[in-house]
């Protein structure tokens, strides 16, 4: 016989669905709208894993427990779910669960990377207009200059736009450490690259509040519930839409931008 340890209150079961508030789900038990196993259902009954919920007669399934990981990404990994790639980051980690890499870190570089089963965090993190930092120790080809660490630091331009500034240090002859609040495509590479230099080494260390410590090449391992408390901190305020990135806008000459129609989401319960 399966315990109570086992199951959930059927309330908190229905709004552990993200379909409403515990609240309202007792008024639609009450209502006689909910089922279980085909009876239907009353307050304080409790599901159990194989139950067969029905809210007006459509099935009702948990949401998966959300999942965040760090990894130590190897030179040679590609940040793509495309199973099509050889080399790909999903099969590399091979975790139980369907996940996704926050961001990307190029073929030939290594370091830290978040992979996440949930996409609302994703955009919030890696917009550039929120300011969230990834830190990264980078090795050139030849000496580093006062004059190569002002003008990384001022911005260059690149892909069509400036850099933004950035904090650059310099902590040997030929490697630096640079701060981060962008993600343009090859950045580091291509900042370098303007300044007549090439990258050798290209290592991620940071990303906002969680670091690699000890975390070895290749491997990866749950964030902390701390780890996750300071993430939450840093993007309770961010934006997860394109309006946190600032992107150069093409119009033709004359031509007027037609104001765009927002529509407010209906709250739910």
């Amino acid at each position: 016989m399966e315990s109570n340890n086992q199951s959930t209150n059927i309330n908190k079961f229905i709004s552990s669905t993200g379909v409403c508030s515990r609240r309202k789900a007792e008024e639609f038990i009450t209502a006689g709208r909910v089922t279980i196993n085909g009876e239907v259902a009353v307050l304080g009954n409790r599901v159990f894993e194989n139950d067969v919920v029905l809210l007006d007669g459509k099935p009702l399934k948990a949401k998966p427990k959300e999942l965040y990981i760090a990894l130590n990404k190897p030179i040679g990994v590609v940040c793509s779910t495309n199973p099509r790639e050889r080399n790909n980051i999903i099969d590399f980690i091979n975790h139980p669960e369907r996940l996704f890499p926050i961001g990307r870190l190029d073929k030939p570089s290594e370091g830290l990377i978040f992979l996440t089963n949930n996409g609302d965090i994703v955009n919030k993190i890696l917009r550039a207009g929120n300011n969230h930092e990834k830190v990264y120790v980078v090795s050139v080809d030849k000496p580093i200059t006062e004059d190569f660490v002002r003008r990384m630091s001022n911005g260059i331009p690149i892909l069509g736009t400036v850099t933004k500034k950035c904090k650059v240090e310099k902590l040997s002859d030929k490697t630096f450490k640079i701060v981060l609040v962008q993600g343009l495509n090859r950045q580091i590479r291509r900042m370098c690259s303007y300044l007549g230099y090439e990258v050798t080494k290209l290592k991620r260390t940071r990303i906002m509040n969680v670091t690699l410590g000890k975390l070895k090449v290749g491997q990866w391992r749950d964030l902390t519930s701390e780890e996750l408390k300071g993430i939450n901190a840093l993007i309770k305020d961010s934006s997860k839409t394109e309006e946190a990135s600032i992107k150069p806008s093409f119009q033709k000459k004359g031509s007027k931008k037609k104001p765009s129609k927002k529509r407010r989401k209906p709250r739910r319960g």
